[in-house]
């Protein structure tokens, strides 16, 4: 079958069901860009993924954030409870997919993770990754780095993380790591971020995939 792209290339002309469905995802990329607009002036940076999970994590966690978003390893300090003063790198994954990106230098000494629902690491095309919170992870950051070089696995951006530790690390909605116990008012706050009722929440760049 001709590839559609090169057709198009050539000079053939759209068709009148194209030229609709360019006019819709023109009028739906104005809406996005107007509703991103809004939620820049509330965390006060570019709408992006990353950019917006740390805000969240912020607010919800109590952390302090860099002033620089080049930081290396870490995106802030916890400001209160059993994890005060400790660094964090905060993630934010449009889906569990049991994967995590690390750093092999100057590792913080937790990783926050948000993430929509689970998944696994496939083809995205026909998928979506929501812009939603379902689940909060922590990981110790030292812990994890150890676990991952005893199996041989490289630490790097997108490392592989079994499943059992991603378990083990949940505080969010199941309170299974008990570093990190969460108090109803939290819990409350990540709530508001869960799927709109009625839908999965698809609502984002497939290719955004994270912070």
């Amino acid at each position: 079958m001709e590839d559609q792209g090169a057709r198009k290339g050539q000079g053939a002309p759209v068709s009148a069901m194209e030229r609709i469905d360019l006019k819709r995802l023109a009028d739906l990329l104005h809406q996005y860009n107007a509703i991103g607009d809004k939620i820049a002036d509330v965390i006060g940076r570019p709408t992006e993924r990353g950019h917006v999970g740390e805000y969240i994590a912020a607010q919800v966690f109590d952390i302090t954030l860099e002033r620089s978003a080049r930081k290396r390893a870490y995106d802030g300090r916890f400001m209160a409870g059993a994890l005060m003063g400790h660094t964090v790198n905060v993630k934010w994954y449009g889906k569990q997919e049991g994967v995590l990106d690390l750093h092999a230098r100057g590792a913080p000494d937790y990783y926050l993770a948000l993430t929509g629902p689970e998944g696994s690491a496939a083809s995205s095309r026909g998928a979506t990754r929501p812009w939603v919170i379902q689940s909060v992870y922590l990981f110790d950051a030292l812990r994890l780095l150890g676990d991952l070089r005893a199996r041989g696995i490289k630490i790097r951006t997108g490392s592989s993380v079994r499943q059992a530790l991603w378990k083990a690390a949940e505080i969010y909605p199941e309170p299974r790591n008990t570093t990190l116990v969460l108090p109803q008012e939290q819990r409350d706050l990540l709530a508001l971020f869960g799927p709109a009722r009625g839908t999965n929440g698809a609502n984002a760049h497939e290719d955004d995939r994270g912070s």
